[in-house]
């Protein structure tokens, strides 16, 4: 979950008024790289087959104006389950996907290359980590029956 530009500047008052250090990814500006979606009941019984592992994924999004290369850089779910980008440049504006299942990795789809499910159909947390293991964004869920997707 996001905390609003606002609420943390108030965090931040509130936090030097009782004079303690704030942690730094508190003072520091919300990175463009964020999650924007996350399918995560993909339609039919769960038996996984490839095309119903690759309907399970989630979306990254570059806000900014420049290319980030995500190389190094790792997705995870709240029990562990990680997959660490490979040679990905995410282009100015531009998104990818992760999807659960094997393919053939682009510009704009990658694969995780598993053969089990990763996100939960009740509830989960994603969690995006740059190359340095620091988290730049995260996504909750608690699966409602209307939807089979979360946007972040």
């Amino acid at each position: 979950m996001r905390v609003a530009p606002a609420v943390a500047a108030l965090v931040s008052a509130v936090t030097l008024a009782a004079g303690t250090a704030l942690p730094a990814a508190a003072r520091t500006a919300p990175h463009p790289v964020r999650i924007v979606k996350i399918y995560y009941d993909s339609p039919g019984a769960d038996r996984r087959p490839n095309d119903s592992l690759n309907a399970e994924y989630i979306t990254l999004l570059n806000t900014s104006r420049r290319a980030v290369n995500l190389k190094g850089w790792k997705v995870r779910d709240k029990s562990g389950y990680t997959y660490k980008f490979g040679k990905v440049v995410l282009r100015a504006k531009k998104r990818v996907t992760l999807r659960t299942g094997q393919g053939d990795d682009g510009v704009a789809v990658v694969y995780w290359n598993r053969k089990q499910y990763v996100w939960n159909n009740d509830e989960d947390t994603a969690y995006l980590l740059d190359r340095k293991g620091r988290q730049v964004d995260s996504c909750s869920y608690k699966a409602s029956s209307r939807s089979a997707y979360v946007d972040c």
